[in-house]
């Protein structure tokens, strides 16, 4: 039976795009922007390094990238057409590719970076995901990843889950109508590994010096590693 996330995740993109920044800055009080600065920094981009941007979005990530290190070269792909077609009204000049992270259309060891944005927990198959990540890396080469994470109950726990739950869904149907999409994203976290979970499935599919950062209260974690030289 197929994953139903392979059926759901793209319609639920599609459907938010036009508002998927918006909501992302209000969602995050803003943070999203620093939280986007760190995952750069930690890509280790040299002059003229090749980027991929997967699970791009509308390209934030991309676009942070070319303000810390202009000379890099950028490729921004994501599955989601509407998202995209978001991200090139925006008017950077950045090359775009739809592709699915389990089968990525790119040849092995091109990029020196690939970098992603809540792209992790939504992938059918997260293995395989990391395994494609890893292959279109060159030796040496630093994965970057920036998503939820599940915290430590905590005397916050009971605040965390009326704002994922309630506040979330709430707004998102108020912006955009789509009150099920805003119901999935919380879901989805929670369902998610715990930073220390999917560390350990990085090392599996190959990458090491594997490390992670957690932010905003446990909930957010920046995930890096390097293919082995």
């Amino acid at each position: 039976m197929k994953n139903p996330k392979a059926r759901y995740f793209p319609a639920v993109f599609e459907r938010i795009s036009p508002r998927y920044d918006l909501m992302n800055r209000l969602m995050t009080g803003g943070q999203d922007a620093g939280w986007r600065r760190e995952v750069i920094r930690h890509a280790r981009l040299a002059p003229g390094a090749r980027l991929l941007d997967l699970g791009a979005g509308t390209g934030d990530l991309g676009r942070e990238a070319l303000r810390q290190q202009p000379g890099v070269y950028v490729t921004l792909s994501d599955f989601s057409i509407g998202m995209m077609r978001q991200g090139m009204r925006r008017g950077s000049a950045l090359s775009w590719s739809a592709a699915d992270a389990l089968s990525l259309p790119f040849p092995d060891a091109v990029f020196d970076a690939l970098v992603s944005g809540f792209l992790l927990r939504n992938v059918a198959d997260l293995p395989r995901a990391l395994g494609e990540m890893r292959r279109v890396l060159r030796p040496g080469g630093r994965m970057v990843a920036l998503d939820t994470t599940r915290p430590a109950r905590s005397l916050l726990t009971p605040f965390i889950w009326a704002y994922m739950h309630r506040i979330i869904p709430a707004l998102g149907w108020l912006l955009t109508g789509q009150r099920d999409a805003y119901t999935y994203l919380p879901d989805s976290s929670e369902r998610f590994l715990k930073a220390e979970d999917l560390a350990l499935q990085m090392e599996a599919a190959g990458l090491c010096e594997v490390g992670f950062r957690r932010l905003n209260f446990g909930t957010i974690a920046i995930h890096w590693g390097e293919k082995t030289p």
